[in-house]
């Protein structure tokens, strides 16, 4: 719509008023031709037409002839300016529009009472929630978002004014009417709400009308069935009722309804037909110049005045809504001309106003609505997207007073216990929060009592989920459960419903009100629950006299729980020095960003993310943060299959690879043992460049290598040495589209064969090996991976997920994480790659790694510092987790003690050089008893059984090019923080 309202010059001209409303400065092409316009219509009206053009019909959309007689009959006999439709039929509604606009000599303005969108009136359209649910959301943007959107669908089926928002303030718990279509009691809160509404709206092209002015709020009556009034002072109505209509019309709204309503240090009179509410307070004193519609005039509340539309425009009011009788209310609106009550040059101003909206609206041409598609054009997608954020926006943590969520996914012996009329409505939450953490999954049911008290008993924590408004006589065993044991209430209900279980509210240690059990909003709050969503609602009215409008617990992922150093005698000040290395690093280039962790006694006493994720991003590093882990795989992955294969007696230290990798058989590697490639003595070498196998030689112009740079060699690996990277891959392993052929994933536009796994297997077997002194290599890591997965009868990573990470609670820490997060959620490893010719940013840097699909044995893992410290904590406990044991203690001190007689390393795992600290990568202070591990992407972790320390440090240092980038190493980043730990320990 290119056209809304007149502008400024031209409403002062036409009206002789002061515009201050923002919608009437926007979208005037022509200025001359919408006065001549106006102009020529007025010209050719009688008084009775004018009069006509003040009025607005409402008519249910009804395509019989009886109804559509009465269409004509306001239409073409009344000459009426516009149509509301009540409850009804999408494309009914449209048919009627078509027809009352194509018989009208001026087209009509159509109005819509759309206070919660097309579906407070109209059968199978979107619904969003109540304002009171929206006015617990703090992001108001997806307020405007909303009300623009409201605005796009209204005009598809061609409506011009939406009679929204509601500008009222619920203070009054008793009104009858108001309650949830209000924003809430807070009046700053309703008016920010308001104002973000309305500009979403008019920015849509739909006029916004705020009622019930001057404030229908607190009140006890229906004013659709009597009078309301309200004794307040004019003191009390500034500070409370007026303030979000004031502040809307200096934002600029464009519409205003008087409600039916006595106020009376205002007048005696209702507020619709009172000239000093419309013309004195809300025209003269608040400077309003928008349209002025009255609410409907068949409201008991003012429907028995006689002649009360006369009295309504006598009042100030532009337009006037609904009048039972439309031909008494005219003649009683010519009877007061003729009375002089009201003059004829005041109803061609109000008429003028009115066709200068309608020329604004771009009525100076008769409409046509489109009916086929019209579903299809206003169910979008981004509606359905927009309505979810809303509602999962508006969830709101009323309590969490023992500090329960997110939840602690190390306990379990969870219980959920729906309160539901049928199960399958509780199936999103259930499934959602399942999949990841196995809780116990109950139905509450009054018959079965003792039952449900027998399988809640054994339960560390109950998880209360109320789905159904009949909880009455469930609320005396939900007191008495959340009472005996920590309780989450979760109401996927309204506020009212959860008013109802004030004795479990008290009981419980954390509430949650979700407002609703949509499926999104349901599965929101599980991954809320799961520490992967933040909630940041806030309550838009009391919920009792403990919990008030305004308040709400957040609940942020990235913000974790903070306890004091010196609770677990260590020094503040001393972890504090860490800042400033970490930053030190910044400075000097050695990674873009980094986050630093330090348990003591399996606390959080140091937690910090520093800088950004890349260079040249201002996207900040958070708390959930993934990276590539590297070789720290080893020890979160690998090791602990190994460990637990030990532990089951399928596989012993001396026992040779080639029991397990038959590739190996018949091979120099046939003899080599488990307790050799875990000690890194097998003889093999660090690397080899199992690429080159997938690659045609042939295509590489000038050779794979070269000294220097030129520009088929422009990736540098080494000093003075470049790697061709155009070049060709060869179509028997790899292609650039993924099929059930080439179906291992190595990066976006990047696909290969299963089968190349045997390619790699056979050049380990055939490369010459070199003794079996210490020297470090990834492929016995990439063997043991192999064994695993021989042994157990499953790809190691579903083994890892089954055995550790799922029963853990470890949401982020998998292989090829793409599967599960945005790249928005993982740090960016490198940014131009020769292997994957771009960036590689979700997928596993290692090359040997990532020609395996992403899931190897020395590399590939992808984790945040809270769960790679997880997994330390539990080894450094023996093996044990909340309350459950992953590994036996036996192995856990076999495998974590053990150490090579030939080099500081230890099964798996590396540990600190007490005889040259220089040659390690851990501060001179560090016990020999440390275990832990580094990665190549700039990844560390360090357990301390002498002290009960976890340290885990995160960067993403080889961006943007693995080469050249050892700044981590010469400034001794990470050797630097360990020892400002060991220094902050309180002797």
């Amino acid at each position: 719509m290119k056209k809304i309202l007149l502008a400024c010059m031209l409403i002062s001209l036409y009206l002789g008023v002061n515009a201050q409303s923002d919608f009437i400065h926007k979208n005037i092409n022509d200025e001359v031709a919408c006065r001549r316009w106006v102009d020529n219509k007025l010209q050719s009206m009688t008084l009775k037409q004018k009069i006509g053009q003040l009025f607005i019909h409402t008519v249910a959309p009804y395509t019989t002839q009886s109804n559509k007689q009465n269409i004509s009959d306001a239409v073409k006999g009344y000459g009426i300016g516009g149509l509301l439709f009540s409850s009804g039929e999408i494309g009914k509604q449209i048919e009627l529009t078509n027809y009352a606009q194509s018989m009208a000599e001026i087209p009509l303005l159509i109005t819509f009472d759309g206070e919660w969108g097309l579906a407070m009136r109209l059968k199978g359209t979107p619904s969003f929630p109540r304002n009171r649910v929206l006015g617990c959301i703090q992001n108001d943007t997806l307020l405007y978002e909303y009300g623009k959107e409201v605005a796009r669908q209204l005009r598809e089926i061609g409506v011009h004014v939406n009679f929204a928002p509601v500008a009222d303030i619920d203070n009054n718990p008793k009104n009858p009417v108001i309650n949830t279509r209000s924003f809430g009691s807070d009046r700053e809160n309703v008016a920010r709400k308001v104002v973000a509404y309305s500009r979403g709206l008019q920015d849509g092209g739909v006029l916004a009308v705020c009622k019930h002015f001057p404030g229908h709020g607190d009140t006890e009556v229906d004013s659709h069935k009597s009078l309301p009034v309200l004794p307040f002072t004019r003191e009390r109505l500034d500070s409370i009722e007026l303030y979000p209509f004031r502040k809307a019309i200096e934002a600029g709204v464009g519409g205003m309804m008087v409600g039916h309503l006595n106020v009376t240090s205002l007048d005696n009179k209702a507020a619709s037909v009172s000239h000093a509410v419309v013309t004195e307070l809300l025209k003269n004193e608040l400077h309003f110049s928008g349209l002025v519609f009255t609410d409907a005039l068949e409201m008991k509340g003012i429907s028995s005045n006689p002649y009360v539309s006369a009295q309504a425009l006598i009042a100030g009011n532009d337009m006037v809504l609904a009048p039972r009788n439309l031909k008494r209310e005219l003649d009683g609106v010519l009877k007061a001309v003729k009375e002089g009550k009201i003059t004829e040059d005041e109803i061609n101003e109000k008429c003028r106003k009115v066709l200068t909206y309608k020329y604004a609206f771009g009525l100076d041409r008769r409409p046509v609505v489109a009916k086929e598609g019209v579903m299809a054009r206003i169910n979008k997608s981004y509606t359905n997207d927009l309505m979810n954020r809303i509602k999962t926006s508006a969830v709101t943590v009323i309590k969490d007073s023992d500090e329960m969520l997110p939840l602690d996914l190390s306990l379990s012996g969870t219980v959920v216990l729906n309160v539901s009329s049928t199960l399958s409505e509780t199936y999103p939450f259930y499934n959602q929060i399942n999949d990841t953490y196995p809780v116990t999954w109950l139905h509450a049911n009054l018959d079965s009592l003792q039952y449900l008290k027998k399988k809640i008993t054994p339960a560390q924590r109950i998880i209360v989920a109320v789905y159904t408004s009949k909880v009455d006589k469930y609320k005396k065993v939900l007191a008495e459960l959340a009472k005996g044991k920590p309780t989450i209430l979760i109401c996927f209900n309204s506020h009212k419903v959860l008013q109802k279980l004030d004795d479990v509210v008290a009981q419980s240690s954390a509430v949650v009100l979700a407002h609703s059990d949509d499926k999104p909003v349901q599965k929101f709050v599980a991954e809320m629950l799961l520490g992967n969503k933040r909630v940041d609602g806030r309550l838009s009215v009391d919920y009792n006299d403990e919990y008030k409008a305004g308040l709400g617990v957040v609940v942020d992922p990235d913000k974790p729980r903070r306890y004091k150093p010196e609770e677990f005698g260590m020094d503040s000040k001393g972890l504090a020095r860490i800042d400033s290395i970490a930053m030190y690093g910044i400075e000097n280039g050695a990674y873009p960003g980094c986050h630093v962790l330090v348990w003591k006694n399996g606390y959080p006493v140091y937690n910090k993310c520093f800088g950004t994720h890349t260079y040249e991003s201002d996207r900040k590093v958070k708390e959930n943060d993934l990276y590539d882990l590297a070789s720290l795989t080893k020890t979160t992955a690998t090791m602990l299959a190994v460990m637990k294969l030990y532990d089951d007696g399928k596989l012993n230290l001396t026992d040779k690879i080639s029991n397990y990798v038959p590739e190996m058989k018949s091979t120099n590697k046939e003899n080599i043992t488990i307790q050799e490639l875990l000690y890194h003595e097998s003889g093999l070498p660090a690397y080899l460049p199992f690429y080159k196998k997938a690659i045609d030689t042939k295509s590489c112009k000038g050779g794979m290598y070269k000294k220097y740079k030129d520009a088929n060699h422009s990736v540098k690996v080494a000093n003075n040495l470049y790697i061709c990277t155009n070049y060709s891959f060869l179509s028997e392993w790899v292609s650039d589209k993924e099929t059930s052929e080439y179906s291992l994933k190595v990066s976006d536009n990047m696909y290969i064969k299963p089968e190349f796994k045997s390619v790699i297997l056979k050049e380990i077997a055939d490369t010459p090996l070199k003794g079996h002194s210490y020297r470090y290599s990834c492929l016995n890591f990439m063997l043991l991976k192999e064994a695993v997965e021989n042994i157990s009868g499953m790809p190691m990573d579903e083994f890892l997920e089954e055995n550790f990470y799922k029963p853990m609670g470890l949401v982020h820490t998998m292989y090829n994480p793409l599967k599960r997060y945005s790249k928005d959620e993982i740090i960016p490893t490198v940014k131009e790659d020769f292997l994957r010719k771009g960036p590689v940013h979700g997928y596993v840097h290692d090359e040997a790694a990532a020609m395996l699909g992403g899931v190897s044995g020395n590399a590939g893992l992808f984790s945040t510092a809270k769960e790679v410290a997880t997994i330390y904590q539990m080894l450094l406990d023996k093996g044990v987790m909340g309350d459950r044991r992953y590994l036996t203690r036996a192995t856990c001190e076999l495998f974590l003690t053990m150490k090579s007689k030939n080099s500081r390393r230890g099964l798996g795992f590396d540990k600190p050089d007490k005889e040259k600290p220089e040659n390690g990568y851990c501060a001179p202070e560090t016990p020999a008893s440390v275990f832990g591990h580094t990665g190549f992407t700039g990844t560390c972790a360090w357990a301390d059984p002498d002290n009960d320390l976890v340290f885990v440090f995160l960067c993403n240092r080889i961006y943007p090019n693995p080469c050249d980038r050892k700044n981590l190493m010469k400034l001794k980043i990470r050797p630097a923080i360990q020892q400002a730990i060991y220094q902050a320990i309180m002797k």
